[in-house]
């Protein structure tokens, strides 16, 4: 998968860097230095161009997911995730997923995956309208939502539904309530607290 590795500070954390529809590995660059300067930086592009936009899986229009293509598509980035980090020495263990829009809802997917253990994530912007039979026990994940109250693409009750999916399983839920389909400085301080822990 094409993607960009930065090494951080020594034993420091590891952001997974995962972007929006129509993005790339570049994107949010800017935000991991917001967040925190000395984790180690993982970005990642998504394989599937739809119209010429990267996207991380297909969809059959907007808000209806091409499920078998979002798992086989969630299988594969685990797996490279597993491959760079012997590459590239970080421990997968101590990895936060960050993820805008696209990137936040390929994020849920591997969060839900048995395959694969993350105790902090931060999703700006989700959506995940996935009929789900997964029970996976997240009582050690913290996980930051910025949702927007006006977001043309999803609505508060699609955000809700979220926010269910993560307390459902036991997760601590640190809500974050914006405008709109963005990434804010309210977003940013809320993962910089999340953070902070480490």
């Amino acid at each position: 998968m094409e993607h960009i590795f930065r090494e951080g500070q020594p034993n420091a954390p590891t952001f997974i860097l995962l972007h929006g529809t129509g993005g790339d590995e570049n994107d949010l660059l800017p935000l991991a230095q917001a967040l925190n300067p000395k984790y180690n930086i993982l970005s990642v592009r998504g394989e599937i161009s739809e119209n010429g936009m990267n996207r991380f899986f297909k969809r059959h229009g907007e808000g209806q997911y091409d499920v078998e293509d979002l798992n086989y598509r969630t299988d594969r980035l685990i797996q490279f995730l597993k491959e760079a980090a012997e590459t590239y020495h970080f421990d997968l263990t101590n990895a936060v997923p960050v993820g805008f829009s696209n990137g936040s809802n390929i994020a849920v997917s591997m969060i839900l995956h048995p395959d694969i253990t993350f105790n902090k994530a931060l999703l700006y912007a989700p959506l995940y309208p996935v009929d789900l039979v997964n029970d996976k026990d997240l009582s050690n994940v913290e996980v930051l939502l910025s949702m927007g109250e006006n977001d043309p693409i999803v609505s508060i009750q699609d955000s809700q539904n979220v926010i269910d999916i993560f307390e459902n399983r036991g997760a601590t839920v640190k809500q974050v309530w914006v405008n709109s389909h963005e990434l804010t400085r309210e977003g940013i301080i809320a993962g910089q607290s999340l953070l902070k822990d480490d």
